[in-house]
């Protein structure tokens, strides 16, 4: 139940004035903070790779500050005070914004007067009820995972992927009714990645985002990620080959069977050495019936001294049998790369005509799988 889990947010418009005033350029940011604060830096800015770049900085005076500047277009930044702990995400475009920002919980504070600012503040909140939600169903699970309980733990797993349902509907339907802000193309590049929504339905809501907003840079983000190799279930599994143990190239092709396990995991991943013995079982199970499972090693993590001797260690200690291959490139791997993979293990099975149907399936949920497809 674990996921690599991510944050992203932004904002659009230019403010024209009445009567003859020149139109806005540039952003003016008003806060005030609700309990006592003086003297202290407070700074404005974006992270570039690993790399800070401060838009704007300033003096809080009397619990109050002000920032200014000028963007090309609404982007994400955060907000960062000295005396308080944390961050604040905030869209920045060129408009007039005021902030209640709240001391003793910095997360809470209020931006008024953006639009963008308006949509990610539903966003947030709903993010923060889902991650207190994430804990609780977490502590439930390994209660239920030492107590041998697998139909509890199914149960839990059940009950938090429709809370996560329930909220992707939601926040689509807003995003739907906001096409001209920039948020809209982060909260929907986040629902994309975490397979939230089907790259056809992704497509159709980018479709009706306007131009400024697909030719930012969450728009060209996700415009990115929908023309890439689809991996949905339904669709084919794209061929692969690397080298093996003993240095010959196998590609996926050569050797998938009735029903293929593409399983992605290295020496170095706790879980998936815990998983091992299972995918071993269900593998001396069905191999006559046609399974068949190509191992991909993620090893040459830079924290492996000999990643090849590791790699070819685990598959003896756990009694690996099928075909192994590996770059040995750790998650730079241009297999893991293609078939997008962020955290391991995972797993994509395959039928005899290399079609995806399932992925990310562990102990009996895999054995039952394979079960279906081969009896």
């Amino acid at each position: 139940m674990v996921q690599k889990i991510t944050t992203l947010f932004l904002v659009a418009f230019m403010f024209i004035s009445c009567k003859n005033e020149a139109p806005q350029t540039g952003f003016i940011i008003e806060a005030n903070i609700d309990k006592p604060l003086d003297n202290v830096k407070a700074k404005l800015f974006s992270i570039d790779g690993e790399k800070e770049v401060i838009l704007d900085s300033t003096t809080v005076i009397d619990s109050k500050l002000t920032l200014k500047g000028e963007v090309s277009s609404p982007d994400l930044y955060y907000l960062n005070i000295e005396g308080i702990p944390g961050f604040l995400p905030i869209i920045v475009e060129n408009e007039n914004m005021s902030m209640e920002i709240y001391k003793d919980s910095l997360q809470s504070s209020v931006v008024s007067g953006s639009r963008e600012n308006d949509l990610l503040g539903l966003y947030h909140q709903d993010s923060q009820i889902l991650k207190k939600k994430n804990s609780e169903y977490a502590q439930q699970f390994r209660d239920a995972q030492g107590q041998g309980d697998n139909d509890r733990m199914n149960e839990i797993q059940a009950e938090f992927k429709q809370l996560v349902d329930e909220a992707n509907s939601r926040h689509l339907e807003l995003i739907k009714e906001r096409p001209d802000l920039v948020t809209s193309a982060a909260i929907l590049g986040n629902i994309l990645m975490s397979e939230g929504i089907s790259k056809a339905e992704a497509q159709e809501i980018f479709n009706s985002f306007s131009d400024e907003v697909t030719n930012s840079k969450f728009g060209k983000a996700i415009d990115g990620n929908l023309s890439k190799v689809t991996l949905e279930v339904g669709n084919m599994a794209p061929d692969f080959s690397a080298p093996s143990p003993e240095g010959n190239l196998v590609s996926l092709y050569d050797i998938k069977g009735k029903v293929t396990i593409i399983d992605f995991w290295a020496a170095w991943c706790g879980p998936c050495r815990k998983e091992n013995p299972n995918v071993v079982k269900i593998y001396e199970k069905y191999k006559d019936k046609g399974l068949e499972i190509i191992g991909v090693s993620l090893d040459g993590s830079p924290n492996q001294k000999d990643a090849k001797a590791a790699w070819l260690d685990a598959i003896e200690k756990d009694n690996l049998t099928w075909p192994q291959i590996s770059n040995l490139a750790f998650f730079n791997d241009p297999i893991a790369k293609e078939y997008q993979i962020q955290a391991i293990p995972a797993t994509f099975i395959i039928d005899s005509e290399g079609k995806i149907v399932a992925k990310n399936l562990r102990g009996a949920a895999l054995d039952n799988k394979i079960a279906e497809l081969l009896n």
